[in-house]
């Protein structure tokens, strides 16, 4: 991911940790909050998606498969 992708990501997981952390004072429900953050990262990875992670993820379940089917 190159420093300009990771820049704008770092930028909108602030923005979704205030956006929160005012749902919170204002006093919503916590599951509200909750569902409210889960849909935001969802959203961000389709939009911003983090190629190396998913490889990471990609090559661990790789690995796991591999070690269970022994």
């Amino acid at each position: 991911m190159d420093a300009g992708v990771r820049q704008k990501r770092v930028e909108a997981l602030e923005s979704i940790k205030d956006r929160a952390l005012g749902m919170a004072k204002e006093g919503r429900d916590s599951f509200e909050v909750r569902d409210f953050l889960t849909n935001a990262k969802k959203e961000l990875a389709y939009e911003l998606p983090d190629e190396d992670a998913f490889k990471k993820a990609v090559n661990a379940t790789k690995a796991y498969m591999s070690k269970k089917q022994k």
